[in-house]
């Protein structure tokens, strides 16, 4: 453990922010698994309310700095394709 103020402060902060940042990727993991049970059981309208929830978060997730912006999109572009091959 650090012995100066400033480098005890820094590392609590780091902390504090890794567990907010983790939180974070685990509720966009949870709003995929979502969505894919959903397409798994084929029901279509619950599904196209999940993939909202999902982008927006994946969207949320690219301004955070969580994700980057073309991995949010690739995922965002292969959960609509799910969707899609649900409903064609």
């Amino acid at each position: 453990m650090a012995n100066i103020k400033s480098a005890i402060k820094r590392a609590k902060t780091n902390e504090k922010r890794r567990m907010h940042r983790a939180a974070q990727k685990s509720a966009i993991r949870t709003a995929i698994k979502k969505f894919l049970a959903a397409v798994e059981a084929q029901d279509k309208e619950q599904a196209a309310v999940l993939l909202r929830e999902a982008s927006r978060k994946l969207d949320k997730g690219v301004t955070k700095g969580l994700l980057h912006k073309n991995a949010a999109a690739r995922k965002k572009s292969r959960l609509a394709q799910k969707l899609n091959a649900l409903n064609g």
